[in-house]
């Protein structure tokens, strides 16, 4: 079992950056691929970002591509994603989750909710115009 915190999200103008970081209790980080998620009240969460667990591979929703990045570091047990050029329609909030993979440089990705075991409490981002 894994315990997932959320870090550093905030308030941030329109076109700034923010890095969030998840942080895993436990000591098998490593054994997880990991996704970053959102929400907005009134809609379902939504896929954001997802790393594999050797960090070699990730995938992107087509809203954040060229503007988020994903990486982890196994050493430090956190996950982190690089968000810039935040628009206001990024405002959410930010959700890491964790899914138990066999493999460990397995490169298939996960998008869905329901495929994830374990989830962080949430941070909040507001991107204002």
């Amino acid at each position: 079992q894994v315990q997932l915190v959320e870090s550093g999200g905030g308030l941030v103008q329109a076109g700034g950056s923010l890095r969030l970081s998840c942080a895993a209790s436990g000591r098998t980080f490593s054994s997880y691929a990991m996704g970053w998620f959102r929400q907005v009240p009134g809609k379902e969460r939504e896929f954001v970002a997802f790393i594999t667990r050797s960090g070699v591979t990730t995938y992107y929703a087509d809203f954040v591509k060229g503007r988020f990045s994903i990486s982890r570091d196994n050493a430090k047990n956190t996950v982190y994603l690089q968000m810039n050029s935040l628009n206001a329609g990024d405002t959410a909030v930010y959700y890491c989750a964790a899914k138990t993979v066999l493999a460990y440089y397995s490169s298939t990705y996960y998008t869905r909710e329901a495929e994830y075991d374990y989830w962080g409490q949430g941070t909040q981002v507001t991107v204002s115009s």
